[in-house]
């Protein structure tokens, strides 16, 4: 791998991690969860190659620049996935109470 396959892969990352963002906007799930599978595929190319590849100034600061852009997209996803999450962790919660609290109650009761 070289230097500039390293840049094209975390700019690939970028525009999905953006894509992923526009997603969380409109609440569209299936999209963001797809778009996670595709960035989940080059992270993990990243993290198996690019140790290897010495980076040099212009390509380094490139680097960073799509690092902090990924970073600010994830950030504001959290942000938007976080309370949808908080909620559907809740709503778990309360059915699997609601089930036992049937399962208990609704055996003793008699017709």
């Amino acid at each position: 791998m070289t230097g500039e396959e390293v840049i094209s892969i975390y700019e690939k990352v970028a525009v999905i991690t953006h894509q992923m963002l526009a997603a969380a906007r409109e609440y569209d799930w299936e999209q963001l969860a797809a778009l996670e599978s595709q960035c989940a595929s080059h992270v993990a190319t990243l993290r198996r190659d690019e140790s290897a590849v010495p980076l040099t100034g212009m390509v380094r600061e490139q680097k960073v620049k799509f690092i902090r852009q990924i970073l600010a997209d994830d950030r504001e996803i959290r942000t938007i996935t976080e309370p949808w999450m908080e909620q559907l962790s809740m709503l778990i919660k309360s059915t699997g109470t609601e089930r036992k609290l049937a399962q208990v109650y609704g055996a003793n009761q008699t017709g």
